[in-house]
């Protein structure tokens, strides 16, 4: 990706995805702008654009590429359709009905398995997903995202053998600082 082209696309996401107002995490941290993965997904021109770009950071060795519900599922979806590798979907709870896995999608025994999420802050989502995915067999050293936020994630998930790959940071967005 040309730095012109890196530079519009953080244009577009910044446009569309941060927000202003209240916000309240799910940590109880109230914040006065926020990052809303949401829109991202909404806009089928930008979500196309996000997942070539996000395609040139996809590993040589990947297999797998999984989301995270809820922000990492469509992220996942337009990245498997931009690069052919097979889609995995996890659950941060295993289902309570039908299927009852925490692990969606056929063919994936024992590949090489890469996240995807939206937005990193502290890591520890990825982090939990990864023990999952290791406990099934499934081997994770890499993850991506749309953002990055310099909140301690690529630290955490570094100690714990997985390389983060972000597309853009939160420096990166025109009105930097101003998401979450």
């Amino acid at each position: 990706m040309t730095v012109t082209t890196a530079s519009a696309l953080a244009a577009r996401v910044g446009e569309a995805a941060c927000v202003r107002g209240a916000f309240t995490l799910s940590d109880g941290q109230v914040l006065d702008s926020y990052f809303d993965e949401y829109r991202l997904a909404a806009d089928p021109h930008l979500l196309h654009g996000l997942a070539d770009a996000m395609a040139a950071l996809v590993p040589e060795d990947a297999e797998v590429l999984a989301g995270i519900e809820l922000g990492g599922v469509p992220l996942v979806i337009a990245l498997s359709a931009a690069t052919g590798l097979p889609a995995a979907f996890l659950r941060r709870l295993p289902k309570r009905y039908g299927s009852k896995r925490q692990i969606e999608g056929s063919g994936i025994e024992g590949r090489q398995v890469v996240l995807v999420d939206d937005v990193v802050r502290s890591g520890g989502q990825l982090l939990a997903m990864t023990r999952i995915l290791r406990v099934a067999g499934l081997p994770v050293t890499d993850a991506l995202c749309v953002l990055e936020r310099p909140l301690g994630g690529r630290l955490l998930l570094g100690e714990h053998g997985v390389a983060l790959h972000p597309l853009l940071t939160e420096a990166d967005l025109p009105a930097a600082g101003a998401a979450s």
